[in-house]
């Protein structure tokens, strides 16, 4: 249900090279979780890790436009994660909305599938 990809760059611009794609795709990047500084803050260590939440407004508005569908509101908004290993490589990964959108069917899963296919397609700069 995970898919995980090693980056063809370090962290940083990794994350530079993923918000420049989601602007160019006309998405929206709603919120970005740096992991690493909250833990920290928390007095733990842990390697870099970012995750971003990003959403396409006419992929949101056929959901939460719909009582029937608002139920996959908490799906909502994408999530993709940039994280460092150990190993000091830099790797991608998010939720398999694809495979998601293949069990559900019907109009949620034309969307998720529609939005998989972005998602991915922002991908191909950064992952490879």
């Amino acid at each position: 249900m995970f898919i995980e990809n090693e980056s063809a760059y370090g962290f940083e611009e990794t994350v530079e090279k993923f918000e420049q794609a989601v602007k160019s795709e006309s998405w929206g990047l709603i919120h970005t979780y740096d992991l690493q500084e909250i833990l920290e803050g928390k007095g733990f260590e842990v390697e870099a890790t970012k995750v971003f939440s990003i959403c396409k407004p006419p992929y949101a508005n056929k959901l939460l436009s719909n009582d029937d569908l608002k139920i996959f509101s908490s799906l909502m908004p994408c999530r993709v994660s940039v994280t460092q290993k150990e190993n000091g490589k830099t790797y991608v990964s998010r939720m398999n909305f694809d495979a998601l959108a293949s069990t559900i069917g019907g109009d949620v899963g034309d969307i998720m599938g529609d939005a998989y296919k972005e998602v991915e397609r922002m991908l191909t700069s950064v992952v490879r």
